[in-house]
């Protein structure tokens, strides 16, 4: 097998993501043949010896990617100091360590994906990937034209301008429960990339609230068939239609 960098190494054996390697990498905690790893060095994983903490890695896990319908309430990291409940909680790992590729906070719902593929997940984070994301937003008021053409056209965040792909209004899938008493309208969005708290800051900048929201679709992988708490394994052709496109 020929040589590669050391965080990708990692994150293909399934240990943590990329970005996750390189930390432990920069953290001291890899090893290769017993020498301090460092970051951009490269190795062989048949051939070296790779330590994290201590503990050799084989050269490949076998790759995990599961769809989930994340409740309100649950977080989408492995563990809180508070203990609150995980998404990971109510998946069947059978083993295997996850993480999520893409998160959504604590109070949204909906489409997640979880993998311990962290090559797989960078290429779906990916913007060349062209993964746009869709939301179901109960939203008080509803916004009028004047607000949804702002958000169409781009308003300033403290990270920098956003805007919405697309907006219409429209109710929920059906996998979505309901509410008996729900304050606002249901309105569809599309956003390209999945900035943090991004639909409710958009909303919160032409004065709107979003009262619930959940994610309905992540690329051409959508909620159809998964209700809230339920999972599955992703089919060959959904994987490779979020993130192994050449």
């Amino acid at each position: 097998m020929p040589t590669d960098r050391l965080q990708k190494i990692i994150a293909r054996a399934g240990i943590t993501s990329r970005r996750r390697a390189e930390e432990l990498i920069a953290d001291g905690r890899v090893r290769v043949n017993g020498a301090l790893a460092t970051l951009g060095e490269s190795a062989d994983p048949e051939r070296d010896r790779i330590e994290v903490d201590g503990r050799p890695i084989s050269s490949a896990a076998p790759a995990v990617h599961i769809a989930v319908y994340k409740p309100r309430g649950f977080l989408s990291s492995a563990r809180d100091e508070r203990g609150r409940r995980s998404v990971l909680s109510l998946v069947d790992t059978g083993g295997q360590r996850l993480w999520p590729a893409g998160r959504l906070d604590v109070e949204s719902e909906g489409l997640m994906l979880l993998t311990n593929d962290g090559e797989w997940a960078n290429r779906v984070l990916h913007p060349r990937y062209e993964n746009d994301r869709e939301y179901a937003a109960l939203v008080s008021p509803p916004p009028g034209g004047a607000a949804v053409r702002r958000l169409l056209n781009g308003v300033a965040l403290e990270d920098g301008s956003a805007r919405l792909l697309s907006a219409r209004r429209a109710a929920p899938p059906r996998e979505v429960e309901r509410e008996r008493v729900e304050a606002g309208e249901w309105l569809r969005v599309r956003i390209g990339e999945g900035r943090k708290r991004e639909v409710r800051r958009l909303f919160a900048a032409v004065d709107c609230r979003v009262e619930r929201l959940v994610r309905t679709r992540f690329g051409a992988l959508t909620l159809a068939g998964l209700h809230e708490g339920e999972w599955r394994r992703l089919r060959p052709r959904e994987v490779k239609a979020l993130g192994d496109r050449s």
